[in-house]
């Protein structure tokens, strides 16, 4: 298994292997965030690449934007389009973020984590939000056969990870996926739950033991 770390993706940057990058916002996030009233909510999108989505999301207004990577590459990048101070571009691990958003953007992070981490994904996404906050984006919709990302996975999957922590408002194939894509993405809109505490309570006391 390669190992998926920092110098990986910043590998992979430096060579322009960056196969999931589309060059412009996600049709599916695109038309979620053309529905928000608020400018005003925290949004905080983690392995945000060259931020094409939080560049959108400034431009329509929003300035609670918080663009989390692991790479410094995507981030330079990502500043040279998106006039927000620097703190609003956090070069960091997400599992070692802290904060409390409205919103977490989900859109290839979800499926660059190797399958083993997806529930501390889930849990860490738990902690970040705050009552009631919501994660939104898009997951892989594809048999996960590969020995690298991305990962896919499947609605019966994806719904057994989420369910303790979050109450799935929508979680079916897009409709408005770009055309290289199609057939390939499942939009999510999830909420969190209020009792989802107990459940990490619960796994965490498990790990310990």
């Amino acid at each position: 298994m390669i190992k998926l770390n920092k110098q990986y993706w910043e590998g992979r940057y430096h060579s322009n292997s960056t196969g999931w990058d589309l060059g412009k916002v996600s049709t599916p996030l695109k038309d979620y965030i053309d529905q928000l009233v608020d400018k005003n909510i925290s949004i905080l999108i983690p392995g945000a690449g060259n931020a094409y989505e939080a560049a959108y999301l400034f431009n329509s207004g929003f300035v609670n934007i918080t663009i989390l990577d692991i790479a410094s590459t995507p981030l330079e990048s990502a500043k040279k389009k998106i006039s927000l101070p620097d703190d609003h571009f956090v070069q960091q691990d997400f599992f070692n973020h802290n904060g409390k958003y409205d919103l977490i953007l989900e859109h290839t992070f979800f499926c660059a984590l190797e399958p083993r981490f997806r529930e501390s994904y889930i849990e860490k996404t738990y902690q970040l939000l705050r009552d009631k906050g919501r994660l939104v984006g898009v997951l892989f919709n594809f048999e996960n056969k590969l020995n690298g990302p991305p990962f896919g996975g499947k609605v019966t999957e994806y719904k057994n990870l989420f369910k303790p922590y979050f109450d799935i408002n929508t979680m079916e194939p897009c409709y408005n996926s770009v055309s290289e894509r199609q057939n390939k993405e499942m939009f999510i809109k999830l909420t969190k739950k209020s009792n989802g505490n107990q459940n990490f309570r619960s796994r965490s006391s498990k790990k310990q033991n």
